[in-house]
């Protein structure tokens, strides 16, 4: 496959010729969970392929065998999947520019960088270890910057030759222009110009016969025909190299977008290492995985409009290089929580009811639940699912509380009026017969008219006396309906036993 053959720019958009396709892929290297930088990468590749009509790749970069975690693709695999990112071709579907495992393309970067060797861009190194290091210390004592002093840069074809039938172990190094200056475009950071004089002359292929990653991505992208890299910025400075590789092989260039990084804080990247979440962890504390994505969607990404909750689908029709941000972006949880409670709100009731009943079974083991009721009046109050238990531990048991709780500033409320309250309630709820959300709400609000007070006067103290909690998923009437007329009112004759 080939790649872009026109390309045109209008307000940061690319807009592929009619006769080339846009192809992107995801890279990703097997070495354990899926890091929300990864996932955003993927998820930006994604959605620049479906914005163009194109084709979305999964490739695996497994040759670092050394971080390789036994599992990790599947955890990929399953990551992509669950969130909506479908690819067109991918090593467990195949394609037309298979293997799409790298450890299964191995016996080709070999020939392509001896094909630079004979065009003079690649050139054999039989330096060892020894003597780099000592080169290395040297430029460090003499505040150099650290790179390879080109030693077997310009050995002749005969000195080469008989270190090969010597079987002195080598690697291959391109040979980087030593004057002028390299330009290439970004469509986040625009052009950026290098001296070549600055590039070290990387390794292509170990002493080993492997490529380096440096090496491989650009061979596999040119062959896989891959029009637009999404990467991370910490490849910027590689990129010149890239550009030269291309140049030298008289391949076309791709569209290059570099992201800037997810930080914790403004001096602080987001590390596993640190106990920041992976995707995984955040489905594990309660997240719904479309509201992680549209999160993710935002971290350095802006809409043009007002709107911030996007489907997938919306975010394909919305998505624009030029609203990429060069600034890092912050891992807000406040903003994620909130995210996310905008999906639980567009849950149905039914939805909501399935999703959190393993949650309310955690703490809550009564059968005689209104399970329905309870989960209308958790929805418009949930953010997290993980909050659930914690919030409805009081309806098995009534814990044990401090009658300071009857005393709220704002509602007017101290324990001598909560007992006085909680006196007045008692009848009227006996009385009610039709034990209901509606029939307790108007017996209650009567009793409010009845004595002339404020709703809060009368509710705060049975919301306390039925909870025993400071903060509850509703109000006394909900709470009541919930635990049953049996319940509600022996907590209620509690309440009255603790003020008086």
């Amino acid at each position: 496959m080939q790649g872009i053959s026109a390309k045109y720019k209008i307000k940061g958009m690319i807009i592929m010729s009619e006769t080339k396709r846009v192809r992107t892929r995801f890279a990703p290297s097997p070495t354990g969970y899926m890091h929300i930088g990864n996932l955003r990468t993927a998820l930006y590749t994604y959605l620049i392929a479906k914005k163009n009509g194109g084709d979305f790749i999964l490739r695996i970069e497994d040759t670092d065998q050394e971080r390789y975690v036994e599992g990790a693709v599947d955890v990929i695999y399953n990551t992509l999947r669950l969130t909506g990112l479908n690819w067109d071709e991918g090593p467990d579907i195949g394609g037309p520019v298979g293997p799409y495992i790298q450890s299964q393309r191995m016996g080709m970067f070999k020939d392509y960088a001896l094909k630079l060797i004979e065009s003079g861009h690649a050139y054999y190194c039989f330096c060892d270890k020894e003597r780099l290091d000592e080169v290395k210390k040297i430029q460090e004592a003499s505040h150099i910057a650290p790179m390879y002093d080109r030693h077997c840069r310009n050995l002749s074809k005969e000195e080469v030759q008989e270190k090969l039938d010597a079987g002195i172990p080598y690697v291959i190094r391109q040979k980087m222009p030593l004057e002028g200056t390299t330009t290439f475009h970004d469509e986040v950071y625009g052009d950026i110009t290098v001296e070549n004089s600055t590039l070290d002359d990387q390794i292509l292929i170990k002493t080993d016969g492997m490529p380096t990653y440096n090496f491989a991505n650009v061979v596999d992208d040119h062959t896989m025909g891959i029009t637009h890299v999404v990467r991370g910025n910490e490849y910027l400075s590689s990129a010149p190299k890239y550009n030269l590789l291309y140049e030298a092989f008289g391949w076309e260039v791709p569209t290059y977008i570099h992201c800037s990084p997810v930080m914790k804080d403004q001096t602080t990247k987001l590390s596993k290492r640190n106990g920041d979440a992976s995707f995984e962890d955040l489905l594990a504390k309660g997240y719904l995985k479309d509201a992680v994505v549209n999160f993710i969607a935002l971290l350095g990404w802006a809409p043009k409009g007002e709107q911030e909750i996007f489907s997938l689908d919306e975010l394909v029709k919305e998505f624009d290089i030029s609203g990429i941000s060069k600034s890092p972006a912050i891992f807000d949880p406040i903003k994620l929580k909130a995210i996310n409670a905008a999906y639980i709100r567009k849950m149905t009731p039914e939805e909501f009811l399935e999703y959190i009943t393993p949650y309310i079974r955690q703490t809550v083991k009564r059968e005689d639940i209104d399970l329905p009721l309870l989960a209308s009046v958790l929805q418009p109050r949930t953010e997290l699912f993980t909050d659930i238990p914690e919030q409805v531990d009081f309806i098995d048991e009534l814990p044990d509380y401090d009658t300071s709780m009857y005393c709220h500033k704002k509602m007017k409320t101290n324990e001598e009026t909560s007992l006085e309250a909680l006196k007045a309630i008692l009848p009227v709820l006996e009385g009610v017969d039709d034990w209901t959300v509606e029939n307790i709400h108007t017996a209650l609000f009567d009793l409010i008219a009845k004595l002339g007070v404020k709703n809060g006067w009368l509710l705060w103290p049975l919301r306390t006396a039925v909870s025993g909690k400071q903060f509850t998923p509703g109000g006394g009437v909900e709470l009541c309906a919930i635990l049953g007329k049996e319940d509600s009112i022996a907590r209620i004759k509690k309440g009255i036993e603790k003020l008086s």
